[in-house]
C-alpha cells in the first residue's frame, strides 16, 4: 500500500516549525547550538524532515534569513510611508541593529559563504529601497544632496546605531545619550517632535 501523501497544510506547518525551533535556538544558544537533532526535538519531528524540506543546512540557515528579510523589507516600506519617514527610518534602523538573530546570522556568515552571499544580496535590495525612498524624503523637505547626501545619512544612522548596540553588549555607553540626542535634534528639525503612530497606540492598549 502506497504510504498517504503529505498535504500542503502539513508541509507548511512542519517547514514552519522547524524556522520556528532553529530562530528559537539561535536566540537562545547562538547557531552554534543548531543540529538536526536538535532542531527535531524542539519541532516535534524525524530529523530526517531538516534535509527533506532544507536539502543542507545552509538551505536552512537561508530559509530563515529570507523569512526575516522579508518581513524586514514589509517593515521598512511602511516606515517609509508614514507622515514622519526620518522617525521612523532612525528608530527602525536601531531596532534592526539591536536585533540579535541578526547578529547571529553576520556571526554565521564569518564560516558559511552561502549565508554571507545571501546576507549581501539582501542589503544591497534594503540599501537601495532605503535610497530611494529617503532621496525622495529629503528633496521634499528642501536638503541640498550635495551637502547632506542621502547615500551617506543612511551609512551614516546603520553604522551609529550598529555600533551602540555593540558597546552596549560590553556595558559602555559613554556619549550614546549624547549622540543620539543629536541625530534626534536633526529629525526634529525636519520633523517636529515624533508623534504616537498607531502602533504606539496598540502597544499603550495591550500594556
Amino acid at each position: 500500500m502506497a504510504p498517504a501523501r503529505r498535504s500542503v497544510v502539513d508541509d507548511s506547518v512542519t517547514r514552519t516549525a522547524l524556522l520556528d525551533a532553529t530562530e528559537a535556538l539561535m536566540l537562545e544558544e547562538g547557531y552554534a547550538a543548531v543540529t538536526t537533532r536538535r532542531l527535531a526535538q524542539r519541532a516535534g519531528v524525524n530529523n530526517g524532515l531538516v534535509y527533506y524540506y532544507f536539502g543542507t543546512m545552509d538551505g536552512l540557515y537561508i530559509a530563515l534569513f529570507r523569512r526575516g528579510a522579508e518581513r524586514s523589507l514589509a517593515r521598512l516600506k511602511e516606515a517609509l510611508q508614514s507622515p514622519q519617514p526620518l522617525w521612523a527610518l532612525w528608530e527602525l534602523t536601531r531596532d534592526f541593529s539591536s536585533n540579535a538573530l541578526t547578529m547571529e546570522f553576520i556571526a554565521l556568515a564569518n564560516h558559511r559563504k552561502a549565508i554571507r552571499a545571501e546576507i549581501g544580496a539582501y542589503s544591497r535590495k534594503f540599501r537601495m529601497l532605503q535610497l530611494e525612498a529617503l532621496s525622495d524624503v529629503l528633496a521634499g523637505y528642501g536638503l541640498d544632496p550635495q551637502r547632506w547626501p542621502p547615500a551617506s545619512l543612511l551609512v551614516l544612522l546603520s553604522a551609529v546605531s550598529r555600533f551602540l548596540h555593540i558597546e552596549d553588549a560590553f556595558d559602555v555607553d559613554i556619549g550614546h545619550a549624547e549622540l543620539v540626542a543629536v541625530i534626534e535634534r536633526e529629525i526634529r528639525a525636519l520633523e517636529g517632535e515624533r508623534r504616537p503612530t498607531e502602533q504606539d497606540a496598540l502597544a499603550g492598549s495591550t500594556g
